[in-house]
């Protein structure tokens, strides 16, 4: 009746004042709102006054172990998440209970919609990212997905601040989430051995693991998953100061399936760890160490054992020597290696590079940062070495020259189709004369960014050496003339699709022009974004000559109203992005030729245009719905 009478919306009733007795009958007040009369029956024998006690509904007087047998009995996924929605304590109560103990009969309205959606035996994936991080939410999570065909992947990337992800919420996840095959857990540092306790207790399907930055983590909650998930194929590990070589003994012990592994900043991750790993797991094929205090014992494993590795990733081992990396490459292990990417390994040098062109016969992909013992002898030495090389990046390499770049190209054997230099001060244009070389004609993009000292003499080789390039990236070599570069453009016989000239800056309309006349039947992207001498009759020739052209940047130039409408009234029917971030010069009077380029438009940049009005922005967006504007 109080229900009835006077329910408020908030979980309370309110018990007013108290009974009056008297011959004309009883006043019950149920707070300022209602009273009822009620004519007598009988003379009353209440003497003095009485008051209703304060009472909450029945079902909320019941103790948790109550409303937990309860709950069990809720067949069907509908009623869970209703009962869940009616407070924290009943949703915290429902996600104790675990999946298994839920009465087995399921409504047939939740078995269609699971099925409709394929959702069954774990599809559904939830990623709570930063102040959405709680352990409410996933709560939420585990009672939500456990009835729709179950959660099987779960990231957690960053917490809340105040109400942070505990080992509480990842306990939830593991009782209402058993079908669980990926756990990603980034910079989480209130979940600790607890959690991963419960997840290894009740998901025993997991696949791949990711820990970074979880200080609470160490080796006993590591072992705990390793010998309740012995399928895991996926292990990666970062910045986690608690997990060393025990944890990754117990994956190399019961993980045999173990195809990709991932160590990154783990100070008490050694050799034993690694030596144990690579020995026992014998299907790994990606493996990436960094930033380990692990030493030539490692590597010279890797060598050895690593008869499935495909992908090898090495990078800050400051321990590790140069007689490691010769012993890793000559112990015949890494038959089938493809792909080889070093940085910041003081072991990596002439010897040792050349080693590596011996003993990798099926490399396809080399990258070397800041190896800085590197030069121009071992790497034409690796050149000569190697002869399935199809793709090499060097970064930060600054004994590698001209002359080591230049013969690694004209090798004999040499089947490369993708070169990029980034930051190799060593370059600089020379002096003298260089004798004629085979050209590359696998060679299809070359890629030199900030490189300061190549020049017009360097381009001139480039050319010569690469007659079939279809993509050059020469970003930020501000010494570049047209006269330099114009020589490289005719070179290229095939035609080239892509080209970036960004920070070019001292290239002015001419090697436009030369585009538009040798690539423009085939030129796609261009980029002279930072190249301030280019103007209106650069977009008036690639108008009129480059059809296939999609991709356009020509941001801080000298770009004005006459070459927007020059570029409207071209054959760009396919252009679908447009920067003309800083060109200062586009005005309002833009806004038919951008509404006409708008047509086939999905991303425009106008930022920092400010000649053009708000309000012009404004109908820009509006009439180009469906283009991205950037203002």
């Amino acid at each position: 009746m109080p229900a009835l009478v006077n329910y408020r919306g908030d979980d309370d009733f309110y018990s007013g004042a108290s009974i009056c007795s008297g011959d004309s009958g009883l006043v019950f007040s149920f707070g300022s709102h209602v009273e009822i009369f009620c004519p007598p029956t009988k003379r009353s024998r209440i003497s003095g006054p009485y008051r209703f006690e304060d009472r909450k509904p029945s079902i909320e007087v019941l103790p948790d172990e109550c409303l937990y047998e309860i709950f069990k009995h809720l067949a069907g996924g509908q009623e869970r998440s209703a009962s869940a929605c009616v407070s924290k304590r009943w949703l915290s109560i429902l996600s104790s209970v675990r999946s298994s103990e839920f009465r087995a009969q399921m409504d047939t309205m939740s078995i269609d919609k699971a099925s409709n959606n394929d959702e069954c035996d774990g599809h559904l994936t939830r990623c709570v990212e930063g102040k959405k991080a709680t352990d409410i939410r996933l709560a939420a999570i585990a009672v939500g997905t456990s009835s729709r065909g179950g959660l099987g992947k779960l990231s957690i990337r960053g917490t809340n601040s105040i109400r942070g992800v505990t080992n509480l919420g990842l306990s939830a996840i593991a009782r209402g989430c058993p079908s669980l095959r990926v756990l990603s857990l980034w910079n989480v540092p209130s979940i600790g051995d607890e959690g991963l306790f419960e997840i290894a207790r009740e998901c025993h399907s997991l696949e791949k693991l990711d820990l970074c930055q979880c200080p609470s983590i160490s080796n006993k909650g590591l072992v705990a998953i390793a010998e309740r998930n012995p399928n895991l194929t996926s292990v990666t590990i970062e910045s986690c100061s608690k997990i060393g070589n025990e944890g990754l003994q117990a994956i190399a012990k019961n993980c045999t399936k173990l195809q990709s592994i991932t160590i990154v900043d783990c100070p008490f991750v050694g050799d034993q760890g690694i030596a144990s790993l690579l020995s026992a797991c014998k299907v790994l094929t990606k493996v990436k160490l960094q930033s380990l205090n692990i030493s030539d014992c490692s590597v010279a494993v890797i060598g050895h054992y690593g008869k499935a590795i495909t992908n090898l990733v090495l990078s800050g081992l400051q321990n590790v020597s140069q007689k490691g990396f010769w012993v890793m490459s000559n112990a015949q292990g890494l038959q089938i290696l493809s792909s080889l990417t070093i940085t910041s390994c003081r072991g990596i040098t002439d010897l040792s590079l050349q080693a590596i062109g011996k003993g990798c016969p099926s490399l396809k992909h080399l990258s070397l940062r800041k190896c800085c013992f590197v030069s121009d002898n071992g790497f034409v030495a690796f050149a000569k070495a190697t002869s399935s090389l199809e793709s090499l990046q060097l970064e930060e390499c600054n004994r590698i020259t001209q002359i080591g770049i230049l013969n690694a190209l004209s090798s004999s054997n040499s089947k490369l189709k993708s070169v990029s230099l980034v930051k190799c001060m060593g370059i600089k244009d020379l002096s003298a004369e260089f004798p004629i070389l085979s050209p590359c004609e696998s060679l299809r993009s070359l890629s030199i960014r900030s490189c300061p000292g190549f020049g017009t003499t360097s381009l001139a080789m480039v050319g010569k050496l690469c007659p079939n390039l279809h993509h050059l990236d020469l970003s930020g070599l501000c010494g570049i003339t047209d006269a330099g570069l114009l020589p490289l453009l005719e070179c290229c016989e095939k035609g080239l699709a892509k080209v970036n000239l960004s920070e070019c800056s001292n290239l002015t309309d001419e090697v436009v022009f030369a585009l538009a006349r040798l690539h423009g039947e085939t030129l796609e992207m261009l980029n002279l974004d930072g190249c301030w001498m280019i103007t209106d009759a650069s977009l008036a020739v690639l108008a009129g000559s480059c059809p296939l052209l999609n991709d356009l940047d020509v941001s801080k130039s000298s770009i004005t109203d006459l070459g927007v409408l020059a570029l409207s009234s071209g054959v760009q029917h396919n252009l679908q992005i447009l920067s003309l971030s800083g060109c200062t010069m586009i005005s309002n009077k833009s806004i038919s030729a951008l509404e006409k380029l708008g047509r086939t438009l999905v991303g425009l940049n106008l930022q920092h245009c400010n000649a053009l009005s708000s309000k012009t922005i404004e109908l820009l967006m509006e009439n180009l719905w469906r283009c991205d504007i950037l203002s």
